[in-house]
């Protein structure tokens, strides 16, 4: 059975206001001279708000069975709530993510605090209830918040469940997502036809193609956008992490790379989340920090794209 509306939906969406006064432990953590709370977007769809930045688990979580390691993602993930943090995206093709999660779920006692995000990800056009049912009970939740086809592989068999599942109440949202360039085509064309809450797709400070017309549609229709690959699987943080930044970047909000990255993402006006996955604790609590204090206008976002392009 799908989840009813639990206790964190009702405080995302009766607003950040109420949200600090019901759940201050999520901020009792926020960086030093934070804003009061975390930066939220709403889902186009419903106007739910959710944090804007999300929690991936693709490499990060293949922990199980190493003790010491599935302590340590409890500890990041731990960081990520008490941090004001929400949607955890995951899938079937990430190994045992899924197990670990429901097992950092259960041991943190956060069912109520996660926005829960799986994919479909099987050529079997008929097997996405089974599928959803297997990552459901290994998250060990009633249901999942939105379910989104993994790469479009089956996509048209899986959307018609899937909306199915919607109107029956069986998942509150659903999507697609791609993490390849050369699928923005069809993705573009799925959005412009089909009706979808999400769409993920990859959009960081060198991978731009997005704004050309995948982040443009999905303000035309009203869907909202997860981000994966922010920092463009580590290449930034190699490539900057190592120089100061500019002086200017503070202007901007910034106080380190992360931020820099992640709040150049979460400032454009069609995204709803970006998805950050990480395996310490001290760059949890940095990705984080984007979510809060000011964030760059237009002119300081093409600064940043400037910048990038010319380094």
């Amino acid at each position: 059975m799908a989840k009813g509306l639990s206790r964190r939906q009702f405080l995302y969406g009766a607003g950040a206001s109420i949200l600090a006064l019901r759940a201050p432990q999520l901020f009792a953590d926020a960086p030093a001279g934070a804003a009061e709370s975390p930066v939220t977007r709403a889902i186009p769809s419903s106007g739910e708000r959710i944090p804007a930045i999300g929690m991936g688990t693709w490499q990060t979580f293949d922990v199980a069975g190493d003790q010491d390691a599935m302590a340590q993602r409890l500890a990041v993930l731990k960081t990520f709530f008490d941090r004001g943090g929400a949607l955890v995206d995951s899938s079937p093709m990430y190994g045992s993510s899924d197990e670990v999660m429901g097992y950092a779920l259960e041991q943190l006692k956060a069912r109520d605090r996660v926005f829960a995000a799986t994919k479909i990800w099987t050529r079997d056009q008929s097997a996405t209830r089974q599928q959803a049912e297997v990552s459901r009970e290994k998250w060990r939740i009633e249901g999942f918040d939105l379910l989104q086809i993994h790469n479009l592989v089956g996509w048209q068999g899986h959307l018609k469940t899937l909306r199915e599942m919607k109107e029956n109440g069986e998942v509150r949202y659903i999507g697609i997502t791609t993490s390849h360039g050369r699928q923005h085509g069809e993705v573009a064309r799925i959005m412009e036809s089909e009706p979808l809450d999400f769409v993920q797709l990859t959009y960081n400070l060198v991978d731009r193609e997005a704004e050309q017309r995948l982040l443009p549609l999905a303000i035309e229709r009203g869907i909202g956008v997860i981000v994966n690959r922010p920092f463009r699987g580590g290449s930034l943080f190699r490539r900057y992490g190592g120089e100061a930044m500019p002086e200017w970047a503070t202007e901007a909000g910034c106080r380190n790379w992360a931020e820099f990255f992640l709040k150049f993402i979460v400032a454009h006006p069609a995204v709803t989340c970006v998805v950050q996955a990480t395996t310490k604790v001290s760059h949890m609590e940095q990705n984080t920090g984007a979510m809060y204090g000011r964030l760059p206008d237009a002119a300081q976002r093409r600064r940043m794209a400037e910048f990038t392009a010319a380094g």
